[in-house]
């Protein structure tokens, strides 16, 4: 039985977005777009509760948030994606870590696919692989 509730949501949000704000790959990408941390954890928490919760308490365009950061390449949602899965593990009991885990990497690979990235970081857009040149 699930124990998600807004609580432990933005528990998860607060501790997640502290790795975030900390980590050499993906840090400084953030801090340079979030201006107001306290105001960008309720806005995820509202995200969250919406998606895990169907809240409907979230309101704005990802997609859009995500298009206006061209510094943002396909590695970082990989490393979004790893510092997500360890939170969710420390957070949340185990079978709504998977869910939330699941939840973010569907919503990942919708907006990699929206910015035109590859889902695959051994890949090219549109599902071209990346072959090696031997001498």
């Amino acid at each position: 039985m699930s124990t998600l509730d807004e609580t432990r949501i933005a528990t998860l949000v607060d501790r997640f977005y502290d790795k975030v704000r900390a980590d050499p790959a993906i840090g400084p990408i953030f801090n340079a777009a979030v201006h107001d941390w306290p105001e960008h954890k309720r806005l995820l928490t509202a995200f969250w509760c919406s998606v895990a919760l169907r809240a409907a308490s979230y309101r704005g365009n990802p997609m859009a948030v995500h298009r206006g950061q061209p510094a943002i390449r396909a590695e970082h949602f990989v490393r979004w994606l790893e510092l997500w899965r360890e939170t969710t593990a420390e957070v949340l009991d185990a079978d709504d870590a998977v869910q939330m885990l699941d939840y973010a990497e569907r919503i990942g690979r919708s907006l990699r696919m929206g910015m035109g990235l590859p889902d695959r970081l051994d890949a090219r857009p549109l599902g071209i692989p990346v072959v090696g040149i031997h001498s």
